[in-house]
């Protein structure tokens, strides 16, 4: 599966998983105001579907990361792991935090008011202009524990991996549990820490890469087939989950209607999981494979950016299009236009430190 010490597949995740989250936040800006989120049947089915689809997209980069990363080499010292993983991801991370808050007052998007406060609390929190670098925050919390889980993986056995997987799946329901039961388990306003805390969270996704990349040893076919039919019912379900609740003209919110799109629900890890077995099906290079490769190694730097483009190609697509066409319209023309221009800053001395 690796060609020039790289793992063809992993580079076809990122590629696919990239667009993904372009299409997540084209499908979000068809959202009516709180209180009357879904304009139309229409705008129902159409964010349903492909926003549905695309929540997957998170989960793979943790799952990626996870693959290449895990156990930490033996003789590998944490301080150089983390040196490595933070110099690459946080300068670039910061400078894209600057740039989203400076750019927007420049076209009147916000004033230079917003824009200054914004500047000022980047070291606390991603800017309200840059939603997506939320994302940034749960990464770096994992590099942070894959030094601490290393140890035990090298030595885990495949059934105590299992036991930790299976108690991690109960973790994910709680969502649904809460909405519709309450709160369990030792759950009240002063603590939030039920009893399968310590198993929540993405760091079960940490473990099921692990658990994947050892000890699953199908034969591709069966990955195919077990892939294909997790793939569908996970998508089936996470699709519902907003579909169902997404009522036109019905007072709605964020949280309730995207309950099944968080990233550690059940049905997320159902759907993650039969994509990535279909990623792992792909073993040998194809003659996209340099295009696909030279997209992947530019990944971090098009999800950095994509925003800006995505803000420009919303305003110029969404009036021409039907909803059901302009959602990937905007995502494939911010794709491309965020590639040629990381492609293009990359050529400039020293891009890591803009670009990863």
């Amino acid at each position: 599966m690796a060609t020039k010490e790289r793992i063809i597949f992993l580079d076809w995740l990122r590629v696919i998983a990239c667009l993904l989250v372009i299409i997540v936040h084209a499908s979000e800006t068809f959202y009516g105001p709180e209180g009357n989120l879904i304009l139309s049947q229409d705008h129902r089915l159409w964010i349903g579907i492909w926003d549905g689809l695309s929540r997957i997209s998170v989960p793979l980069f943790m799952i990626c990361s996870a693959y290449l990363l895990l156990p930490l080499d033996e003789g590998k010292s944490w301080s150089d792991f983390f040196k490595r993983r933070f110099l690459r991801t946080v300068p670039p991370m910061f400078c894209f935090m600057v740039l989203y808050c400076l750019i927007p007052p420049l076209f009147g998007l916000i004033t230079w008011e917003e824009a200054l406060k914004m500047l000022v609390y980047t070291p606390m929190n991603f800017p309200t202009t840059a939603v997506h670098l939320w994302f940034m925050y749960p990464l770096l919390g994992m590099y942070m524990l894959i030094p601490i889980l290393s140890p035990w993986l090298r030595t885990a056995t495949a059934r105590q991996e299992r036991f930790f997987i299976a108690i991690w799946l109960a973790s994910t329901c709680l969502p649904y549990i809460n909405r519709w039961v309450g709160e369990v388990w030792g759950q009240c306003w002063w603590n939030q820490y039920d009893m399968l805390f310590s198993f929540s969270g993405y760091p079960g996704y940490l473990i099921l890469a692990h658990y994947i990349k050892k000890h699953l040893h199908w034969e591709r076919s069966r990955r195919l087939a077990i892939g294909f039919i997790t793939l569908f019912v996970g998508w089936l379900a996470t699709f519902l989950s907003f579909y169902l609740q997404a009522i036109p003209g019905t007072a709605a919110s964020f949280i309730d209607i995207e309950i099944g799109w968080c990233f550690c629900t059940l049905n997320c890890v159902i759907f993650t999981f039969g994509a990535f077995l279909l990623f792992t099906c792909i073993e040998h290079p194809c003659q996209l494979y340099p295009i696909v490769r030279d997209i992947s190694k530019h990944s971090y730097g098009m999800y950095l950016m994509h925003m800006l483009w995505l803000t420009l190609w919303s305003s110029l697509l969404t009036p021409l299009m039907h909803i059901s066409l302009a959602i990937p319209a905007m995502a494939i023309c911010t794709y491309i236009c965020s590639y040629l221009t990381t492609k293009l800053l990359s050529c400039i001395p020293d891009s890591k430190w803009l670009l990863g």
